[in-house]
């Protein structure tokens, strides 16, 4: 072979080696070839994350407030006194049809132990077609101030209770208070009074009030309230702020008293904020000018004075009740209407109008009007219901009558009382 010959030959086999080098290598597979290879998996699209809003559960309460009509959630916000020893026309319209949240029994009411219950029987009967049942209440502290026939023996004057310093006998004396109204159907007891009796010129509290120092009002104070509590009645505590250093009845006119804030904080302010750290249920608010506080409306009519202090400042979250709006430190200034949706706008929840059937009509239609205008709206008036009502809830208030009331078992326990008396 010549020398073209052989450079020939060599590029043949170059050219040939290289065109096997870029060959595929053979697939090794250990499957049959008849067997299908999966597909690539399909991923489910973004599904998109929902989030559900949280659920509000209505309380029974809140459902209850839902449903009634304007007319009814003011009826609630009024207690009334009534008339005469026997049931009226008057009382049955102002329980059927205004739905009032609460009736006071005074001494007017007050004759033979058969006739008394007759007519608080009466009172709640006509209370059965409305959903809410009714507070029954009354002023039963003792001594001078006592609405009970005769044949039931009363306690003693919250002086004589307060000379025994003894909150074992204090106790037993709410206690034996709690039994004696819950024979006649009641269940609200204004009292025991807080009230310090810090001047002896007054002519409205003295020996209502259990001493003249704090702490001794406190102590016995409360053990009274707890005795009643314990017991299924509601304690009403009174009068805020403090009605012991007046020279005026407030029954009569309008007291002024000139005492800062700083003083009342020291003294007349101790119990009621005790009181309220041991769970008070309710606060009665007096009709008192404390100009320090404010210098325009009354303590009963006061936003200063019972939003600001008595919620806000000392942190009381339950009823407050407002003193007679028809006594005379207030009719003699104000209509009872007026009076009553000021004090409403004020921070109270119940207003206590003991005379008047005019009176009591005429202040729901002012409160009528109030919501109409907007000076009263229905998140405020809802407030105040609840807390009326959760109040009922927490006793478990009835209209429920009573047959009789055992005279001979209140004689008992009367003189089981007394024994513990020095």
């Amino acid at each position: 072979m010549n020398r073209h010959g052989t450079v020939v030959f060599w590029v043949i086999c170059c050219l040939l080696l290289l065109s096997g080098c870029f060959q595929s290598a053979p697939k090794e597979s250990s499957k049959d070839e008849s067997e299908t290879i999966s597909p690539m998996v399909d991923f489910p699209e973004k599904v998109p994350v929902i989030i559900e809003p949280p659920q509000i559960v209505v309380s029974p309460i809140d459902e209850m407030i839902g449903q009634m009509t304007l007319t009814e959630k003011i009826g609630q916000l009024l207690m009334i006194g009534v008339d005469g020893t026997v049931f009226s026309d008057e009382m049955d319209n102002l329980i059927r049809n205004y739905h009032v949240g609460g009736v006071i029994m005074m001494g007017r009411n007050v004759s033979t132990t058969p006739e008394m219950l007759q007519l608080m029987n009466d009172i709640k009967k006509a209370n059965e077609p409305n959903k809410i049942p009714l507070f029954m209440s009354v002023d039963e502290e003792g001594g001078r101030v006592s609405r009970l026939p005769a044949g039931i023996p009363k306690l003693p004057a919250s002086a004589k209770m307060g000379q025994q310093y003894d909150e074992t006998v204090s106790y037993r004396a709410g206690s034996y208070l709690a039994e004696v109204l819950q024979e006649f159907g009641y269940n609200m007891n204004f009292a025991p009074v807080l009230d310090i009796n810090s001047n002896p010129k007054n002519p409205v509290i003295g020996d209502r009030s259990l001493g003249t120092d704090s702490g001794l009002v406190s102590s016995l104070g409360i053990a009274t309230m707890r005795g009643m509590t314990d017991n299924g009645v509601i304690s009403v505590v009174k009068h805020f702020p403090g009605h012991g250093d007046t020279i005026v009845d407030s029954h009569k006119a309008l007291p002024k008293v000139k005492t800062s804030l700083e003083r009342l904080r020291k003294v007349e302010l101790v119990p009621f904020q005790q009181a309220i750290e041991a769970a008070a249920d309710a606060v009665m608010v007096a009709h008192i000018l404390f100009p320090a506080l404010d210098p325009d409306y009354p303590s009963s009519m006061s936003k200063a004075i019972i939003t600001d202090l008595l919620r806000n400042d000392m942190q009381f979250e339950g009823v407050v009740i407002t003193d007679d709006l028809t006594m005379g430190a207030i009719a003699n200034n104000y209509t009872i209407p007026e009076a009553a949706v000021q004090s409403f706008i004020a921070g109270s929840d119940l207003l206590l109008i003991v005379n008047g059937y005019d009176n009591q009509i005429n202040t729901v239609n002012a409160f009528v009007k109030a919501f109409e205008a907007g000076d009263i709206t229905e998140q405020r008036l809802n407030e105040s219901v609840k807390r009326i009502l959760i109040l009922k809830e927490k006793y478990d208030v009835t209209d429920d009558v009573k047959e009789s009331v055992d005279v001979e078992k209140l004689n008992e326990l009367y003189q089981k009382f007394i024994i513990h008396l020095k």
